[in-house]
């Protein structure tokens, strides 16, 4: 007989089926999107009856929410967190994105449903100013002068090259990390923590993150032009 437990609301219901029901939501919604997949499929995939999955989530739009909460709770942890790392290394290492990951699900989600108010909607906007106050943080530990400005720039970087990543099928983390180092070189003083220059410390947390060193100048870049200059052509 299976096993049941109380609920976070106090219902009985079957133990394991909301994880499965969060796995099923998991792999789907990456797979196939959010809107192509139905509750149906869901607990198909999740081996739940529909009314299990309705005691655990009010609807499909809670299931979504709850879907965006389990990948990043901690906000990118795994980078902010480091205690080897120095402030500025921190604020480069959020670049080392392998081009195989797939879209960011934040922007996959709200893309998709197409509704600022939808709970997934706003769960994904706040998780991009957690993602951008993170960054903030790193950046005022770092000592730059306007620490919000930087977050946000750095933010729209990431959230850039993830999108222009998944359209071109190619690479584009290592030119979001050139132009980050050159924004990071204008906002604090190099006298602040780490003096090297920024394209070294950007190379050496690719290399320490992917074991090989990955170009960080475009294409084509005159490596006469003064690093600033390249940061105002690049951001044109």
């Amino acid at each position: 007989m299976t096993e049941l437990v109380k609920g976070p609301k106090g219902r009985r219901r079957g133990r394991g089926a909301r994880e499965r029901i969060l796995s099923a939501s998991q792999q789907l919604f990456r797979e196939q999107g959010i809107n192509r997949t139905g509750m149906d499929l869901l607990c198909a995939a999740a081996q739940v009856s529909k009314r299990t999955a309705y005691q655990h989530f009010a609807g499909k739009d809670e299931l979504v929410a709850e879907y965006l909460r389990q990948f990043d709770p901690s906000v990118l942890s795994g980078v902010f967190d480091r205690t080897d790392l120095t402030p500025r290394e921190r604020l480069l290492a959020v670049f080392d994105i392998p081009p195989t990951t797939p879209l960011c699900p934040y922007i996959a989600a709200a893309v998709e449903l197409h509704d600022p108010e939808h709970p997934a909607s706003q769960y994904a906007r706040d998780y991009k100013k957690a993602v951008a106050a993170r960054l903030a943080a790193a950046a005022r530990e770092a000592g730059a002068a306007a620490p919000e400005q930087l977050g946000e720039q750095l933010a729209l970087l990431i959230d850039g090259a993830a999108a222009r990543t998944r359209v071109l099928n190619a690479d584009a983390f290592p030119t979001a990390a050139a132009i980050a180092a050159v924004l990071i070189d204008n906002a604090i003083p190099a006298a602040a923590g780490d003096d090297r220059p920024s394209a070294d410390r950007a190379a050496a947390g690719h290399e320490h993150g992917r074991g090989a060193q990955r170009p960080l100048l475009p294409l084509g870049h005159d490596a006469g032009v003064p690093a600033g200059e390249l940061g105002v052509e690049l951001l044109r």
